[in-house]
């Protein structure tokens, strides 16, 4: 993808959060260049309302690499190969917003289950586009134990842009409290509760953890390598709450590349507030937000 034409950014509102508060000065066309890199890099599209965000985590990245501009933190990503090949993926980690808890939308599971449990003894594929810090993904497995048995050979891949999280979904680890979502009776079942210094943690049991595979992956990217090796084709891909990110156009060539590597009559879940009905030539919507490849 390249970059696109932006509206102009609006200056801060006077006041603590405004410039003369800040450690870094940072103008409207700063803005616009992180803009341009990121709807470059990820397809994220940041308006207007996102300028403070943009400075409050970016600025520590400034100060983590001891850069005292913002001028200067750009420069250096778009013309110095070197810093760029490291630097680009903490600029994306910095400005992905992760979102997520364990069955967040629970009807989908309902939906897997069902799903699942009416094809047979199968190889089951199952694809989180979006997996953050792995609550989704452990979601997805515990259904799948669930609806097919311990010994299931189903396998989940697991995927995000954001390299910062993956690492904290491949350890699996977890405050109880945030757990609690999953039921007293799954937390018994597919945690192991932590003890001493990690009262109050729990980690995800090896039933889960050797299920899946996490890899990172950006959607604009053409190939999806990860899926080549992963597929051919999968049986269930969750995309939620994803494409809300990206413009029109990138939602659809996405979309498009999902039904490429979703088998006829597999389902694609996405998120509460995602519509494709626009896509008759690749899904048909099969109920709340639950689409089937055509």
């Amino acid at each position: 993808m390249g970059a696109r034409d932006f509206p102009a950014a609006m200056p801060p509102p006077p006041g603590p959060a405004g410039d003369a508060a800040r450690e870094y000065a940072f103008s409207g066309a700063d803005f616009e260049r992180v803009r341009r890199l990121i709807y470059a890099r990820a397809g994220i599209n940041l308006n207007d309302t996102k300028q403070h965000m943009v400075y409050s985590r970016l600025s520590r990245r400034l100060r983590a690499l001891s850069i005292d501009s913002f001028a200067t933190y750009l420069d250096r990503l778009e013309h110095e190969a070197g810093f760029a090949s490291t630097e680009l993926q903490q600029f994306v980690n910095s400005l992905t917003t992760n979102l997520t808890a364990f069955f967040r939308e629970a009807h989908h599971f309902d939906v897997l289950a069902r799903f699942v449990a009416g094809l047979g003894s199968a190889p089951l594929r199952v694809w989180c586009s979006a997996a953050s810090t792995g609550e989704e993904p452990y979601s997805i497995l515990m259904t799948l134990v669930e609806a097919l048995g311990a010994g299931t050979s189903a396998r989940l891949l697991a995927t995000d842009i954001d390299t910062n999280v993956l690492d904290t979904a491949r350890r699996g680890v977890y405050a109880q409290e945030s757990a609690r979502a999953c039921g007293e009776e799954r937390l018994r079942r597919f945690f192991q509760r932590g003890a001493g210094d990690n009262a109050g943690m729990v980690r995800v049991k090896p039933e889960l953890s050797r299920m899946v595979e996490f890899a990172p992956l950006n959607l604009l990217d053409e190939s999806w390598p990860q899926l080549r090796k992963f597929g051919p084709q999968v049986d269930v891909v969750f995309c939620r709450n994803v494409m809300i990110y990206f413009d029109k156009p990138t939602q659809r060539a996405i979309l498009g590349r999902i039904a490429q590597v979703l088998r006829p009559g597999g389902l694609l879940l996405v998120g509460h507030s995602e519509n494709f009905t626009d896509c008759r030539d690749w899904f048909v919507l099969r109920g709340k937000t639950v689409y089937a490849r055509v």
